[in-house]
């Protein structure tokens, strides 16, 4: 909730610059702690946008900034920010280059002050985003991938499931992303998307260089019968907007239950119109399962 207040803050006091970018896993100079920068890219951003360049610097290392300040704000709503607890001191944690970087930025500062310039012909600082999921499915944890990549989301581990959004849905990893675990060389995760709402789907463990390092998911694979009409969503968090629905009598497979706040949420495979797909519908849908107990031995 703090981070929360933090990146709205943030909001009104930016709110007056061009929008160039919604920026939630964003760096101004991505490569700064790699290779020295130039003075005519520093000079490309205003001067306000500088102030955060410098302090990415020692972002990128966990520092903790001043409660409640822009700066705190800014970086709280990155998704690749995450604060120290034993920061060692700005001193320590930057390289040689990254000093000559943090140099640079600052005197090119320093000339605009001098020239009395905000520099406004440069790049402004993106607005901020902050697209946190407030209460994600169990087992999704949030998971960060390098930012500018667009991976193709199916509903199950294959290119063979439905592909939401028209069969165009994809994850951008401009925002936040969060996953559960691996199925078949598949990525199980859950995103927003633009309409507000979230997917929940798979994607190929090829699309991304990232390495990932969850657990194998373990679904019950048992068959089951649908009892009651039910809508189908892959989104069980938020808008839960259905993608089909299910009639009685229907075959489907049960993978496993979810608990989401009040609600309970079976997720299943089944097939419609020919095409494969995974989703969920609310407890009660699918014909109770029984389970032998176990024999436990005295």
């Amino acid at each position: 909730m703090r981070s929360v207040k933090r990146c709205l803050a943030l909001l009104l006091v930016i709110f007056l610059l061009p929008i160039s970018a919604l920026a939630s896993n964003f760096y101004i100079f991505p490569d700064s702690n790699r290779r020295r920068l130039t003075e005519d890219e520093v000079w490309a951003w205003q001067y306000d946008a500088l102030g955060y360049a410098f302090n990415e610097l020692f972002a990128r290392y966990g520092r903790p900034f001043k409660y409640g300040g822009k700066y705190d704000a800014y970086f709280q709503c990155q998704t690749w920010y995450k604060v120290d607890p034993n920061y060692p001191g700005d001193g320590p944690v930057l390289s040689n280059l990254e000093w000559d970087n943090y140099t640079l930025i600052k005197n090119v500062r320093a000339q605009m002050r001098a020239w009395g310039t905000t520099n406004p012909g440069g790049k402004p600082l993106p607005r901020v985003s902050d697209d946190r999921i407030s209460s994600p499915l169990p087992g999704f944890v949030e998971t960060y991938f390098k930012p500018k990549q667009m991976l193709k989301v199916y509903d199950g581990p294959g290119d063979f499931y439905r592909r939401g959004a028209n069969g165009k849905a994809v994850m951008s990893t401009n925002g936040r992303c969060y996953a559960a675990g691996w199925e078949g060389g598949y990525l199980m995760v859950m995103y927003e998307v633009n309409t507000g709402g979230v997917r929940v789907g798979f994607t190929a463990g090829t699309g991304f260089k990232d390495k990932i390092d969850l657990p194998a998911l373990n679904f019950a694979y048992t068959p089951a019968t649908v009892q009651a009409r039910g809508q189908v969503t892959e989104d069980p968090v938020r808008a839960l907007t259905p993608i089909a629905t299910v009639e009685p009598g229907t075959q489907v497979t049960f993978l496993t239950r979810y608990y989401h706040r009040s609600m309970n949420w079976d997720y299943i495979e089944f097939t419609s119109n020919g095409q494969l797909m995974r989703g969920f519908v609310p407890e009660g849908v699918l014909t109770p399962q029984f389970e032998e107990d176990a024999d436990i031995q005295r």
